[in-house]
């Protein structure tokens, strides 16, 4: 009986002890993502009878975002309605303005390592008419723009990792009508086109994000083949290249001794043979040292 006793207390003194560390490897980064809203030009611009129509969009849009940034596995959102404070206060959302003293007080209000600011900054959705001289006969094109522009910073520093532009227009719109069947209704997105329209921006911009803070790495090769811990919605598709990259030291700066992220050597490139919903099979092209722990990068 004793034996059993001291079996459990030495049980749990165990299990206690492997808890932290446990806790530390399954800890994700945690992201505070903005509201979304218009540039004050484009608020203005914009003719009121299409008013309706970008905020419905960006509605959605601000929704999915946050759905498609968790669903890369990869962040804990928090502490969203903390942030709207810093957001009147600084008016980010409208501007998309934000420095390193506004990203750091974002990020301890919120307790997130990172701020994800999203501003729209263009929305054009018309019909174009062509005449052709002398046949007297004319065409129609609808014309379809939508774009956001993206920023991510750190919290603890206030540094600006990434800005990109993400856009989607004519050629998605198209693709998304033609596989859906989703159509227009009296000149207007429907409800279906919008959600369709703002999961496919949000998928961009979460894909981004994703790949700045962490990049997609080979997890296991066998032979010519690895495999990447990306799968289904994380941004890779069968018959995409990428460039494989060993990492070095960390690089810092001479001046400022801030670190500058780990030096990146080229040994080789992929491409995506299979997709799974949690990682991807890749075969090796180029080889100079393609391992596990690599990172892979899309070519510019």
């Amino acid at each position: 009986m004793k034996n059993f006793s001291f079996c459990k207390i030495t049980f749990a003194m165990f299990a206690a002890a492997l808890l932290p560390a446990l806790s530390s490897a399954q800890e994700k980064a945690t992201i505070a993502i903005s509201s979304i809203k218009p540039a004050p030009s484009l608020e203005a611009s914009v003719k009121p009878d299409k008013k309706l129509e970008m905020g419905r969009i960006i509605e959605s849009l601000d929704s999915q975002l946050i759905d498609r940034v968790s669903a890369t596995r990869k962040f804990d959102v928090v502490g969203r309605s903390d942030l709207k404070d810093v957001i009147k206060e600084q008016d980010l959302g409208a501007s998309g303005n934000v420095d390193a003293k506004t990203a750091a007080k974002a990020g301890k209000l919120t307790g997130a390592k990172y701020l994800l600011v999203t501003t729209v900054d263009d929305f054009q959705d018309y019909v174009e008419t062509a005449t052709f001289e002398g046949t007297g006969r004319s065409s129609t094109k609808r014309v379809f723009r939508f774009s956001a522009i993206g920023k991510v910073y750190e919290s603890s520093t206030g540094k600006l990792l990434e800005s990109a532009n993400f856009q989607t227009g004519n050629d998605a719109f198209k693709n998304i009508s033609e596989n859906r069947s989703y159509s227009v209704k009296d000149g207007n997105l429907t409800d279906e086109m919008m959600v369709a329209l703002s999961r496919d921006l949000a998928q961009k911009i979460a894909n981004r994000v994703a790949d700045v803070i962490f990049p997609a790495k080979i997890i296991a090769r066998r032979d010519k083949e690895v495999t990447i811990n990306r799968g289904e919605g994380g941004g890779v598709a069968i018959g995409e290249m990428f460039n494989v990259f060993a990492l070095g030291e960390e690089l810092i700066d001479p001046d400022t001794k801030e670190s500058l992220g780990r030096e990146e050597v080229k040994v080789g490139k992929v491409k995506i043979t299979q997709v799974n919903p949690k990682t991807s099979t890749a075969e090796i092209l180029d080889d100079t040292g393609v391992d596990k722990g690599a990172v892979l990068r899309k070519p510019q």
